[in-house]
């Protein structure tokens, strides 16, 4: 017998279905609640609110899991790449070898940015912030290939956007690099992974594509911390593009809204806020055990970024994977930074400090993360973009799933209106 939930009002009892998910997640299904009782529910936030139902990816912040597809991340980390992961996450399945290498062939071949977007990105200040460039660059996109506008694209279509926005998307990160350097572009160079790629297309000082040596456990790094990024659940950025995909919007515009979502410092941004904070401790003197105490202190309002996080009441999965790589990076590189060098006392110290180690505030992928980026050269405000090229393939997956389902409409929250109930319009001279 299907379970449900009774509703206690003054103009009666209603009942309402109890939806369960395969890992046990619950949820009563008030779609018809207003239309039966006239009701509607308030969730500041939608913290309690399921906007869809998912098969992409499940999180259980209680228990520190992550899964892509059914998939934990640690064994997609250890065995998979960034690539494969995508094509797991946006068509349901791990790839056998010949649609692997199909998949990887179709981003290689994937068009080069048209010369028009090129010259949009050199418009820009070079002091200009990148997820504003990439946000404005994505939605231009749509300029260039009006044929992929259709309301309903076609299976033919999609593969061929979808594959070109992952090979784009990296193409338009490492032009406003480059022209922010006051350097020329860098061809992509279809003989390199993903990652060696992205590096060369940034780091590159040479001219017409000539190849610099990547190490490949940089690289592989690199490609490790765009799998942990790649999807985490219907967060902002990924709610965003499903309401903004809801209207039919083009996918270029879509995911220009997840970029502007992202942007934003309580989702993407944290990693900068990271290095940013380490900064501010340098400059103070290196002392951070000071800021620890700063950060215990009830009465200071010293925030410690990077520990810690909303979903994950016990520890980020991510974390624990993310760790060795930065570890490996940063010995790999051996590069003398006293930013670098202040990030991994913190760690040590919050690792076996009390405070911390009760309240589970553990260093979150965040943390590590920033760490990474700024060993690899790659500036501050950047950072975000750099959690672009990861998100993507999540987004897809999230747009390609709710406009391919038979029970997609446009998205349309209600409100409680606390206003004005009897205003009256008053003559200019009279006010």
């Amino acid at each position: 017998m299907s379970k449900t939930a009774k509703l206690i009002l003054e103009s009666g009892e209603y009942e309402f279905p109890v939806i369960e998910g395969t890992e046990g997640e619950k949820a009563i299904d008030i779609s018809k609640l207003r239309s039966d009782t006239g009701y509607i529910t308030l969730d500041n936030g939608y913290g309690n609110t399921g906007s869809c139902t998912s098969d992409v990816t499940f999180l259980n912040g209680e228990k520190g899991i992550l899964k892509y597809r059914g998939i934990p991340i640690e064994q997609l980390a250890e065995k998979s790449n960034f690539i494969e992961v995508s094509y797991l996450l946006i068509n349901g399945k791990l790839p056998n070898e010949g649609e692997l290498k199909s998949f990887e062939e179709k981003i290689k071949s994937a068009k080069e940015l048209p010369e028009g977007i090129h010259n949009i990105i050199k418009q820009f200040p070079r002091d200009a912030h990148p997820m504003g460039v990439m946000a404005a660059a994505t939605a231009a996109l749509s300029g260039f290939y009006p044929e992929l506008l259709d309301q309903d694209l076609s299976d033919e279509k999609k593969e061929r956007i979808i594959p070109q926005l992952l090979g784009q998307m990296k193409a338009m990160a490492t032009a406003f690099y480059r022209h922010s350097r006051e350097k020329g572009f860098v061809k992509k160079n279809a003989s390199l992974d993903y990652c060696s790629d992205f590096i060369n297309m940034m780091f590159n000082e040479g001219e017409d594509n000539l190849e610099q040596a990547v190490d490949p456990a940089v690289a592989q790094a690199l490609d490790v911390l765009l799998i942990l990024h790649a999807d985490h659940e219907q967060n902002c950025s990924a709610s965003s593009v499903r309401m903004i995909g809801s209207s039919k919007a083009n996918l270029f515009a879509t995911i220009s809204g997840g970029i502007d979502a992202l942007w934003g410092p309580l989702h993407g941004g944290a990693n900068q806020a990271v290095i940013e904070m380490l900064d501010a401790i340098n400059k103070d003197g290196g002392g951070y055990k000071k800021f620890l105490d700063k950060a215990k202190d009830k009465d200071d309002p010293f925030r410690l970024m990077g520990f810690g996080h909303r979903v994950y009441k016990n520890f980020d999965p991510r974390a624990k994977i993310i760790k060795k790589a930065c570890d490996t990076v940063l010995e790999k590189l051996g590069i003398d930074d006293p930013v670098l060098d202040i990030a991994k006392g913190l760690e040590a110290e919050a690792l076996k400090d009390p405070y911390f180690v009760e309240r589970k505030l553990y260093p979150n992928v965040d943390f590590y993360s920033g760490i990474i980026y700024r060993a690899l050269g790659i500036p501050t405000n950047m950072f975000t973009v750099m959690f672009v090229l990861g998100r993507l393939p999540g987004w897809i997956a999230q747009w390609k799933e709710m406009i391919e389902s038979p029970a997609m409409k446009i998205c349309r929250p209600r409100q409680i209106f606390t206003g004005e109930t009897k205003g009256e319009y008053i003559e200019l001279k009279k006010r």
